[in-house]
């Protein structure tokens, strides 16, 4: 196969893998599993859990990878290949937009005496980038806020598990499909690395895993839909940030352009200046000028 440097190629793919590999309703076996090895739960009944991951257009761009209730907690799950500070607000923000819907598909009164019963917020953030991170992060709505963490009415906390490989071998050991996802995106990030392609990557991936029993069922499946959709992605985050590239550079030239422009003007305004100073001068020099020949007359006469 053909080797391409690719550069940082390997952090383009991820995202829509995990929701995949987990937010599907068939593959609620797995979400259960997922559950179970993070909240310390032992949950055995799938029917337990209910998808209500939110698919409206408004929120494509806050990437929403799985939300479900289960018992009486509401879990927000999302895979993350970088570390985004951000998470906490966005949480908070998708939650609201769930009890929203939750309160008006049971017809509650917030305004009557009696108290609403919610499902608690578990927000859990699966971190697998390049840069380093340690085992769990937690991270807090409250430090975007002026007066730092604590501070304010609201909080709202995520917390970040880093799933590379070599970190949370307990819970990566309890659920063996998130294992093989971890395992899978090593790969991918593997063949990279050496300077193949994304699609070289991808299909060398597939190979091995599938041959290594990592989510061969999976693979051998929904291969062909399994290498569109992480091409897909790639070439969307690709696009995206060669747009954001473009923006920069874009940016930086209109604000080389308004700094001439303003230079120009600045220097425009500089010269009136000093022609405005140089016709005083030459206007005070003249008038100096007849003073001084009245002054002669008058000393004259007085001869």
């Amino acid at each position: 196969m053909t080797k391409i440097n690719t550069g940082n190629a390997n952090r383009e793919y991820k995202d829509r893998l995990f929701r995949f590999v987990f937010g599907a309703e068939e593959n609620k076996a797995y979400l259960l599993s997922l559950c179970n090895a993070v909240s310390g739960t032992d949950y055995t009944d799938v029917d337990d859990i209910e998808i209500t991951t939110l698919s409206n257009a408004i929120y494509i761009k806050m990437k929403n990878d799985i939300s479900f209730i289960i018992g009486n907690t509401l879990n927000l799950y999302e895979h993350q290949s970088t570390i985004n500070p951000n998470m906490p607000v966005r949480g908070f923000i998708y939650f609201a937009q769930q009890y929203d819907g939750l309160i008006a598909s049971r017809n509650d009164n917030i305004y009557g005496k009696n108290l609403i019963k919610l499902p608690t917020p578990q927000f859990i953030v699966f971190y697998n980038g390049t840069e380093e991170m340690d085992d769990e992060v937690t991270l807090y709505m409250s430090d975007s806020y002026a007066d730092g963490r604590g501070s304010g009415c609201i909080e709202c906390t995520c917390r970040v598990l880093n799933i590379n490989r070599g970190h949370n071998a307990s819970i990566l050991n309890k659920c063996r499909k998130l294992w093989e996802y971890s395992e899978f995106v090593s790969e991918i990030r593997a063949w990279t690395d050496k300077g193949y392609n994304i699609k070289a990557a991808v299909l060398n991936s597939m190979d091995y895993c599938i041959e290594n029993d990592i989510l061969k069922d999976f693979l051998i499946k929904e291969k062909a839909e399994v290498l569109n959709m992480l091409l897909t992605e790639y070439d969307e985050k690709k696009h995206m940030r060669l747009e954001r590239e473009y923006g920069i550079e874009l940016g930086i030239k209109q604000g080389i352009e308004q700094g001439i422009e303003q230079g120009i003007e600045q220097e425009r305004l500089n010269t009136e200046r000093e022609k405005k100073r140089a016709d005083y001068a030459e206007q005070r020099v003249t008038q100096l000028e007849a003073e001084l020949k009245l002054l002669k007359e008058q000393i004259k006469e007085l001869k």
